[in-house]
């Protein structure tokens, strides 16, 4: 069964964003004019869906985190110079998180902000990258250390893109819908445990439904937080240690965020009296996601230090009090160090 397509507009500080839910990619030249338009891919999804490119200015990229950097955003830059795109341009993100946020980058950036969009392909992007206007590109091994936070016009979902999406990668976004349950939703988080991927890859219905929840839950926290002063910080959990691993190690995103759940929930406990750790770690293994790790602590600690929650000599780390709520702690460097240690 199809689901009923849903449009809701959700507005922010100083702008607003229309979510287009369970639409296909045809509605798009209703949204912005494919004259004025430049579609943003890369060679994954491009191969995949080339015949839902057709009609539209596109420009394709190579697919990989090692190409959200400066140099494929300065390239991108010289191709829609090359086109002519002036301010009345719109550019549409279509791929996963690292397209979503080189186009949200460049389109700040270009003639001083260009009207964007995105229509995210894979689960990740869906439930976490398209939403929440942070834009960014990686330095060295610090994710995300430049960028701009701007809001998108529009997200659209076309759930057929999921038809191309690898095994690993619907593993990948499922980490972040067990963040989501684990920091702001029990009732989701029991749906987890009593699902499994193959419910949601078996479903249109389930998968749908869970896009939408968890897109809400992440939209409503950013309405609250936009700039990440307090409770959008709750969106980190698992991210402090998880991205400094994620750096140091061949993982991808999903991944590394696990690991760093199943180690924030000890860190939780030692710190926050949470007592459920065995049952995070039962739903994260249940969707196929590593949970503990090898690792050279004191050089994923040197990098971890680097983290942007870092405020002088102390992190803003995420813990969890029971599932479905999580809090932020101020930890100080020196205590942080010798718990990962300790881990």
């Amino acid at each position: 069964m199809l689901q009923k397509m849903k449009h809701i507009n959700y507005k922010f500080s100083g702008s607003s964003t229309d979510f287009y839910f369970a639409y296909g990619i045809s509605h798009l030249k209703k949204i912005t004019d494919p004259g004025a338009t430049v579609l943003i891919t890369d060679e994954n999804v491009y191969k995949a869906h080339t015949k839902r490119f057709r009609g539209w200015n596109t420009i394709v990229l190579k697919p990989g985190e090692e190409f959200k950097v400066q140099a494929t955003a300065d390239a991108l830059i010289e191709k829609l110079i090359d086109m002519e795109a002036d301010r009345k341009t719109t550019l549409v993100g279509v791929g996963g998180g690292v397209i979503t946020d080189i186009t949200g980058y460049v389109a700040s950036v270009y003639m001083r902000g260009l009207r964007f969009g995105f229509i995210p392909t894979s689960i990740l992007a869906l439930v976490d990258a398209s939403i929440g206007g942070k834009n960014g590109l990686d330095v060295g091994v610090y994710k995300n250390m430049v960028g701009v936070i701007r809001q998108p016009s529009f997200i659209l979902h076309d759930m057929v893109f999921l038809n191309s999406l690898p095994q690993q990668e619907w593993e990948n976004g499922f980490a972040e819908i067990i963040k989501h349950a684990c920091i702001k939703d029990a009732v989701m988080f029991a749906e987890l445990e009593r699902n499994s991927l193959k419910t949601y890859q078996g479903r249109q219905k389930s998968i749908c439904e869970i896009i939408r929840k968890n897109a809400l839950i992440k939209t409503r926290v950013v309405q609250k937080d936009e700039f990440e002063k307090g409770e959008r910080r709750l969106l980190n959990f698992g991210h402090t240690l998880g991205h400094a691993l994620e750096t140091q190690y061949e993982l991808l995103h999903g991944q590394a965020i696990s690991i760093g759940m199943t180690y924030a929930c000890h860190i939780s406990a030692q710190l926050a009296g949470f007592k459920q750790t065995e049952k995070v770690v039962a739903v994260l293994e249940k969707y196929n996601l590593p949970t503990y790790a090898s690792f050279d602590k004191q050089k994923v600690f040197e990098v971890l230090k680097m983290d942007k929650k870092r405020e002088r000599k102390e992190m803003n780390y995420v813990l969890l009090e029971r599932i479905g709520k999580g809090v932020v702690k101020s930890i100080s460097l020196v205590q942080l160090g010798k718990i990962i240690q300790d881990l």
